[in-house]
C-alpha cells in the first residue's frame, strides 16, 4: 500500500495548500466538508496526529495525508519534535498556503510556516484554552495565542462573539480577523442532519427510553471544561422531581471523569447512559429531545446547530461562541456557566413543557436552514481563499 505522504494527487490543480490540525475528531466533525471543497480546486495536503485509535474519514477526498504527532496537551519534547518535523515538511514541499485549525496546531504550524517562508499563513481561531484557566497557565497560553496572531497573515474566527472576546482581551486588533457568513467553521450539512424517525425509535429502544421519556443528550468531548460534571449534578436534581427524564452522554472520556460523573448523578444513575465516540452523530441526535452544552469555553457550539437542523432545541451556558449558535428564548435556553442550579432549572422547564420544546426546535430548524447551511459557509471560505492565495497560484474562477 502506498504510504499516505507519497500518494499522487492534485494533478491539474493550481496551488499547494497544507491544512494542519491535531486530531481525527476535528477532521471528521468540522473539516471534512472544507477539505473536500479545497481539494476540488487545489493540491491539498492534510497534516494531523494519527497516533490514535480513532481515524479520519477522508473517503472520496483527493488529498495527501502526512502524520505528525501534534498533541493537544503541552509536551515540550514532543512539541519541539513536531515543530522540527513541520519545518522540514514545509521547506521541502513548496506550499503556497498553510492553514491551521486548533490551538496547538496553530502555534506549531504558524511558527514552522514563518520559518519556511510560506507566503500565506492562515489560522482559524476555534476556542481559547486559556479562557477557562487562571494564573500562570492562562498567561502562558495567551502568550502562545499572541504568537499565532502575529505570525499569521490571515485570521479567521468562527463566531462574532469569539472575535469580540479576543479583541477585548487584547489578542486581536479590530479589523485583523474575519468571520465567514454568519459564523461556524463549516456550517451544517442539512442533508445529513435531519429528522430520522427510524433511527430515533431504534436508538431509544436500545437505550430503554420510552416514547414519553424526555432524553437529554451531551455529545462531544467528555471533559471538565465542557461542564459535564455540572450537567450530571443538574440532572440528578431534575430526576428527583421528574421520573420521566433520561440523560445520554456520548463522546471520548478525555479527562477520565466518567466515575466522577456517575458519582454526581447519585440516585439518578439508573437513568444515565454512556456511549463512546460515534461516527454517526446524526443518528444519536435523532434520539434526543434536548441537546445540552454546559461548556466553560466554546468557539461556536456546532453540536447546537446540528441538533437545530433536526428540530432539537438546546440548553447551554451563556458564554461567547454559544450565544452565536443559540438565540435565547427563541431556539433554546441559556444558563449561567458553572451553575448547576441554573442549569437544572432550565432543564426542568424544557422537560415539563413539550410545546416549548416544539416551538424552540422549529425556530432552531428554520434558523439553521436560513443562515448556517454548509454550502453558504464553505462558499464564503472558497471566496476567501480566492483573495488570500498568492496571485500565481490562485484557482480560476468557478463558472
Amino acid at each position: 500500500m502506498t504510504p499516505p505522504d507519497k500518494q499522487v494527487c492534485g494533478a491539474g490543480k493550481r496551488g499547494k495548500i497544507c491544512v494542519v490540525t491535531t486530531t481525527p475528531l476535528i477532521v471528521n466533525f468540522f473539516l471534512r466538508g472544507i477539505l473536500a471543497a479545497l481539494a476540488s480546486r487545489y493540491d491539498v495536503t492534510l497534516i494531523l496526529n494519527l497516533d490514535e485509535s480513532y481515524k479520519p474519514n477522508l473517503r472520496g477526498i483527493d488529498l495527501r495525508v502526512i502524520p505528525v504527532r501534534i498533541e493537544r496537551k503541552i509536551s515540550l519534547f514532543r512539541d519541539l519534535a513536531a515543530l522540527a518535523r513541520l519545518v522540514g515538511i514545509f521547506m521541502s514541499r513548496d506550499f503556497r498556503v498553510v492553514h491551521s485549525v486548533a490551538p496547538k496546531a496553530g502555534l506549531l504550524a504558524m511558527i514552522a510556516a514563518w520559518i519556511a517562508r510560506v507566503p500565506t499563513r492562515i489560522h482559524t481561531c476555534q476556542g481559547e484554552i486559556w479562557a477557562a484557566r487562571d494564573g500562570f497557565m492562562r498567561l502562558l497560553l495567551k502568550s502562545a495565542d499572541r504568537i499565532v496572531m502575529r505570525l499569521a497573515t490571515h485570521l479567521l474566527v468562527v463566531s462574532r462573539s469569539e472575535q469580540e472576546f479576543l479583541i477585548e482581551q487584547g489578542i486581536l486588533a479590530p479589523g485583523q480577523s474575519r468571520v465567514l457568513a454568519s459564523g461556524s467553521i463549516s456550517g451544517v450539512d442539512v442533508a445529513r442532519f435531519r429528522a430520522d424517525p427510524e433511527a430515533r425509535g431504534r436508538i431509544r429502544r436500545d437505550l430503554d427510553v420510552n416514547d414519553t421519556d424526555v432524553l437529554f443528550l451531551f455529545l462531544g468531548r467528555i471533559a471538565r471544561d465542557k461542564g459535564v460534571l455540572d450537567l450530571a449534578s443538574a440532572f440528578a436534581r431534575v430526576a428527583t422531581e421528574l421520573p420521566h427524564v433520561r440523560l445520554l452522554i456520548v463522546g471520548p472520556d478525555e479527562d477520565g471523569i466518567q466515575q466522577q460523573i456517575r458519582a454526581r448523578a447519585g440516585a439518578a444513575l439508573a437513568k444515565l447512559r454512556f456511549s463512546g465516540i460515534t461516527e454517526a452523530p446524526e443518528q444519536v441526535l435523532a434520539a434526543a429531545d434536548v441537546i445540552c452544552l454546559p461548556s466553560y469555553r466554546e468557539a461556536f457550539g456546532m453540536v447546537i446547530l446540528e441538533a437545530a437542523a433536526m428540530g432539537i432545541p438546546a440548553v447551554a451556558s451563556r458564554i461567547y461562541g454559544i450565544t452565536d449558535a443559540l438565540v435565547e428564548g427563541e431556539t433554546g435556553l441559556l444558563h449561567e456557566a458553572s451553575n448547576p442550579l441554573d442549569l437544572a432549572s432550565q432543564m426542568k422547564k424544557l422537560a415539563e413543557n413539550p410545546e416549548l420544546r416544539r416551538a424552540l426546535g422549529e425556530a432552531a430548524h428554520a434558523r439553521v436552514h436560513r443562515e448556517f447551511r454548509s454550502e453558504r459557509v464553505i462558499g464564503e471560505l472558497l471566496r476567501f481563499y480566492d483573495g488570500a492565495m498568492p496571485d500565481e497560484t490562485r484557482a480560476p474562477a468557478s463558472p
